[in-house]
């Protein structure tokens, strides 16, 4: 499996056999539209920054509702849970997607704003790569980013939604995030390609540059 990171949400698991983008932004977020043509396209919410798949290239499969569903052979989970703390009031809900294939479960928790319930947080239990936003504000910040993955204790995190010096508003970095953890490693490209040998990890956070 090869993950590319486009900036804020946006990645590209490319499993081998499809290739699934996760929350393209629009051009005011200060990143460049990703040229890539993908399978499936997942929203967690519908704000600018997470929905512009009108930009994206391609015949692809759009979901952006919080079911069960299968396509180009990969298992689709979308659970619903909020933007805010105030149980949607302030930003609305979010959905958090858990993509099954060959022997890899990855999630990506889109704009997550509150740590899920207990029996939400137990379905990303056995989750391989965890992709979690960690630059508060408008999500979860580090410290309740380092509780999830105490809880969910996925082999792989990457850190998503933070600032960096090519995104417009402000957000914290993802170095409060890092400290927390003694397992780190600063990729040097936007991309990872990354094999079972994962399953051997516990808590790897891989930081991707963009």
């Amino acid at each position: 499996m090869k993950i590319t990171w486009y900036g804020h949400s946006c990645f590209l698991i490319d499993t081998g056999k499809a290739k699934i983008m996760t929350d393209p932004f629009d051009s005011s977020v200060g990143y460049e539209i990703p040229n890539v043509e993908p399978d499936i396209i997942t929203e967690s919410h519908q704000h600018f920054d997470h929905n512009a798949h009108h930009l994206i290239k391609g015949n692809f499969n759009l979901i952006r509702d919080p079911a069960a569903t299968e396509s180009k052979g990969i298992r689709i989970t979308g659970i619903s849970t909020f933007h805010d703390k105030e149980k949607g009031a302030k930003r609305g809900s979010n959905i958090i997607f858990i993509y099954r294939f060959d022997n890899f479960k990855v999630s990506h928790l889109g704009d997550l704003g509150d740590i899920p319930s207990q029996s939400q947080l137990d379905m990303l239990k056995e989750v391989d790569v965890l992709m979690i936003p960690v630059g508060g504000v408008f999500t979860i910040g580090p410290d309740e980013a380092k509780k999830i993955v105490e809880i969910v204790n996925p082999h792989v995190v990457i850190p998503m939604h933070y600032k960096t010096p090519r995104l417009k508003f402000n957000l914290s970095g993802v170095e409060e995030f890092a400290k927390l953890f003694s397992l780190v490693s600063k990729h040097p490209t936007s991309s990872v390609t990354l094999s079972e040998e994962i399953k051997e990890y516990s808590q790897k956070v891989i930081v991707l540059s963009i």
